[in-house]
């Protein structure tokens, strides 16, 4: 979120990017909090597997804004690095509760 603050003043691309960005890093946490309050293991499976494709966009986002330096590539790094972790962290859980 931090990130997003820091592009919202730049450039349209920059802010474009921001609102992917955030949409889709935002929606991560909001899909396990679903999945937490889930009504099967079924429902359960489903929010989780949302929660990793969400993961996976925002890497996607991540790894836009450093090709294309819009942000430098070292200062995404870290972000880049955590988004990787969710996404494995995400899988498995899907994977062992299937």
């Amino acid at each position: 979120m931090r990130l997003c603050l820091a592009l919202e003043s730049e450039s349209s691309v920059a802010s474009t990017l921001m609102k992917q960005l955030l949409r889709s890093g935002t929606s991560i946490g909001a899909n396990v909090e679903e999945a937490q309050a889930s009504e099967s293991k079924r429902d359960f499976v489903h929010k989780y597997s949302i929660a990793a494709k969400e993961a996976r966009e925002t890497h996607y986002w991540l790894r836009l804004l450093a090709k294309t330096e819009v942000v430098p590539p070292a200062r995404l790094e870290p972000l880049t690095a955590e988004a990787n972790e969710l996404i494995a962290i995400l899988t498995t859980i899907c994977k062992k509760n299937r």
